[in-house]
């Protein structure tokens, strides 16, 4: 059903929201050099509400970034550091008797927060891995048949390696799935090190982070967010795409619908940091290469022809038509999927894709 124009995301509310993404940009990149793409796609998730999944070597900036981001938040905080002696109830809490009230009481685990950190996620056994997916579906924890309602905005960060596999234990798909994004920060570049080398000279950056806008805000512009303006042939083209990695025979499984609803709010939410009250499909393709390549599990004859997961959503892309107003589309040029580009610049008045 489309959408009421009288209420549609205000061009002010927009602008609000740019404004707030500029300021996390700028505080999040005070600690993390030359990261600016993966510090824009981290916002994105921010404002879907959306969980992070921070993949990559040891040392690149993982816990770094996620420190930076719940600093820069003003939102409680907390630091789980996945073990394979973690209990379930080490992170969601416990009830216990209390001698002095002579009552059981409940103790909160370091899950019942506003931005927690999943260090080393998968280092934890998938008993405990699997006490975090009705906590990040949900928002809400079971604990001995009392459930509880977590905090708002509720956002995970989880980060692990993906090259020691000693001692760990791979994530279920059901659990990936529930990752807005997963990102890859990379090695820096020699000046971009030389930088990171100078700022922790002294003393580290990090420690002079300073929240930039609170919960509440924050609450308030993701639930705003949902009134930003989709054209439905818009819509229709992030379906297609998803449609696309069902029928393609390299994948042995397809996204899910759940992976339709993500990129469709990820690319309201990239447009909302272009300063732009409605999206575009080129927001629906920036987002793809992020959204969708943990949800696809490869064929085994794929993975033995050496094929990568980004390389296929790339051929995806240019297969499915983009939506053009008023004529046939040409396929559209291969996407960089491991650098988004720059948010497409607020276009004028006439847009169709707004004027829908």
């Amino acid at each position: 059903m489309p959408d009421d124009p009288d209420d549609r995301l205000a061009p002010a509310e927009v602008d609000a929201i740019r404004a707030v993404a500029g300021d996390l940009r700028a505080s999040v990149e005070r600690v993390i050099v030359g990261k600016a793409d993966v510090v824009r796609l981290a916002l994105v998730a921010l404002l879907c509400e959306g969980h992070i999944l921070l993949e990559d070597v040891p040392g690149t900036g993982k816990t770094t970034l996620a420190k930076a981001i719940a600093r820069s938040l003003g939102c409680s905080f907390r630091r789980i550091q996945f073990t394979p002696d973690l209990m379930p109830a080490d992170i969601t809490g416990i009830h216990y008797f209390d001698q002095r009230t002579q009552e059981f009481a409940f103790r909160e685990g370091p899950l019942i927060a506003q931005v927690v950190l999943a260090d080393e996620i998968n280092r934890a056994t998938p008993r405990t891995q699997s006490a975090l997916l009705e906590a990040m579906e949900e928002r809400q924890i079971t604990v001995e048949g009392e459930t509880a309602l977590l905090p708002r905005p509720f956002l995970v960060l989880a980060t692990q390696n993906p090259v020691e596999l000693e001692g760990t234990f791979p994530l279920p798909e059901a659990q990936l799935d529930r990752f807005l994004l997963r990102l890859e920060l990379g090695y820096p570049d020699e000046d971009g090190e030389d930088e990171v080398l100078a700022r922790l000279e002294r003393e580290h950056p990090l420690d002079a982070v300073e929240p930039v806008v609170t919960a509440e805000r924050l609450a308030e512009m993701a639930t705003a967010l949902r009134r930003l303006h989709v054209d439905p042939a818009v819509r229709r083209y992030a379906v297609r795409i998803v449609r696309e990695t069902r029928r393609e025979a390299a994948f042995e499984l397809g996204a899910s619908p759940r992976a339709s609803l993500a990129l469709f709010h990820a690319a309201r939410a990239w447009a909302a940091i272009a300063g732009r009250d409605y999206a575009l499909p080129d927001d629906v393709k920036a987002m793809a290469p992020h959204v969708l390549p943990h949800r696809l599990i490869l064929s085994s004859r794929t993975r033995l022809r050496g094929r990568e997961v980004a390389d296929l959503i790339g051929e995806l892309l240019d297969r499915v038509p983009v939506p053009v107003e008023g004529e046939t589309p040409a396929p559209a040029p291969p996407p960089q999927p491991a650098a988004p580009p720059e948010p497409a610049p607020a276009a004028d008045d006439d847009s169709p894709w707004r004027r829908r």
